[in-house]
């Protein structure tokens, strides 16, 4: 029997760290290759890990709600010494041919290879980057160093906004990296201010307010760390983005006869349900190429005016929220957007995107009309700059011009959609103009669309 090494991967290139969240197997259990072992979540995505070999689980290491380096060894399987074992994938990326949603594949290591003994794979073996030889604590490039500054692409967002010298703190991450709480605090306390804020930025003077105490007969639980990590978002863009919303009434009569015009033959020709939300994200691109600087982003005193429209779409899960990503969905059709809107959230929930899939979102569209909403004020999801908010889509009785000039009300389908956008850069009359740009295409979508 050989036995099999089973690590923490490596969920993407900036991803220096994952939360080992639940064991799907006990240890005497057997497994198969690529049968789900575990699942980690980490700052960008949640995840089912395959198994790499098929074996018995004979040791668990890490345990549920454990925080560990990428490589860490979480675990180990006996295995058949003369099955086939996959070579050992390079421990910064995410394989080569994975597809889209393709699950990244554990890293392993056979316990009987001289090379395998060579170092615990928590200290990692190289440069952070899948080449090199090993180097000494806190050496530039090493797994030390980049889980110091280089773990989490906000918090260097942040940190140089602000001019602050990530290196510079004391973190209390693993291995002393510095997480979005960390570089928070050291902003609320003044810190911004003594490392010299670029002009335009100020230190968040928030109050440490005194915590809550629970009472007689309270449940207490820990946040799970999806849910920890969105709380980090959230009040990180509240400090970096100047919030301000609008709202419009747009009118889906149109829309909602087209879909019942073609809804039979498009499901019947695509396999897919034809929603209201491909018609929005289609208006929604067309839209950002009109005001490119709601498909901005913020560096310091610099604007960024992303060339591709990557549409974010914001997905609700029994255990949090996940944003997976359409991109270029500028080049997509009606057809396209509808395929790739269903085939995200399904696997969204089902625990199967890829870390790819919920990065470099360009403008982001919330729904929580499908739970009855009928308008909010959703956050902006950082870097962007600015969120749209799709409120419940429902008959209600509207004036409108008759034939002959005269008022009469009719029953339209309407819903509100609002914009929060980030006042930094984009002013109200561009927010205005985009959203107004968004009605008259809904409200005129050519019937010729799919």
């Amino acid at each position: 029997m050989a036995r099999i090494d089973v690590v923490m991967p490596q969920m993407g290139e900036s991803i220096a760290e994952g939360t080992l969240s639940k064991w799907l197997k006990k240890v005497g259990d057997s497994v198969k290759r690529d049968e789900p072992l575990f699942e980690i979540s980490t700052d960008k995505v949640d995840a089912e890990i395959p198994a790499p070999a098929a074996g018995v689980l004979a040791e668990i290491i890490v345990t549920e709600g454990q925080t560990v380096a990428v490589q860490t060894i979480v675990a180990r399987l006996e295995s058949d010494v003369n099955a086939k074992i996959e070579a050992p994938v390079s421990p910064a990326k995410v394989p080569a041919g994975a597809g889209a949603g393709a699950a990244p594949t554990a890293v392993t290591t056979v316990e009987s290879a001289p090379a395998a003994m060579a170092a615990p794979a928590s200290h990692g073996n190289g440069n952070g980057n899948g080449t090199g030889n090993g180097v000494g604590h806190g050496t530039p490039g090493s797994i030390e160093e980049r889980l110091r500054t280089k773990s989490s692409p906000l918090v260097r967002r942040i940190a140089a906004e602000h001019g602050v010298e990530i290196s510079s703190l004391h973190g209390s991450g693993i291995s002393g990296r510095v997480t979005k709480r960390d570089l928070m605090q050291f902003l609320e306390s003044g810190g911004a201010a003594k490392t010299g804020a670029p002009r335009g930025q100020m230190a968040s003077s928030t109050p440490h307010l005194p915590l809550p105490e629970p009472w007689p007969g309270d449940r207490m639980e820990p946040m799970t760390k999806m849910r920890s990590l969105i709380a980090d978002h959230m009040v990180a863009s509240r400090h970096t983005s100047a919030h301000v919303s609008n709202f419009f009434e747009v009118d889906f009569t149109r829309v909602a006869r087209i879909r019942a015009k073609h809804r039979a033959e498009f499901e019947r020709a695509t396999g897919e349900k034809l929603t209201y939300l491909p018609f929005i994200i289609k208006a929604v691109t067309e839209g950002l190429k009109a005001y490119p600087v709601v498909n901005a982003a913020v560096r310091g005193n610099q604007i960024i005016y992303r060339k591709p429209i990557n549409i974010g779409i914001a997905v609700a899960l029994d255990w949090g929220l996940i944003v997976p990503v359409i991109k270029n969905a500028e080049n997509l059709s009606l057809t396209g957007l509808t395929r790739s809107l269903n085939d995200l959230a399904n696997r969204a929930r089902a625990k199967k995107l890829d870390p790819r899939e919920v990065q470099d979102g360009t403008f982001t569209i919330t729904n929580p009309g499908v739970f009855g909403s009928l308008v909010g004020t959703p956050i902006i999801n950082q870097p962007q700059v600015a969120i749209l908010c799709l409120g419940a889509i429902e008959k209600r009785p509207k004036v409108i011009a008759g034939a002959d000039g005269e008022d009469t009300i009719a029953i339209r389908t309407c819903a509100y959609l609002s914009l929060s956008f980030d006042h930094r850069i984009v002013d109200g009359a561009d927010a205005d103009r985009f959203m107004a740009f968004v009605k008259r295409h809904i409200e005129n979508a050519p019937d010729s669309v799919l």
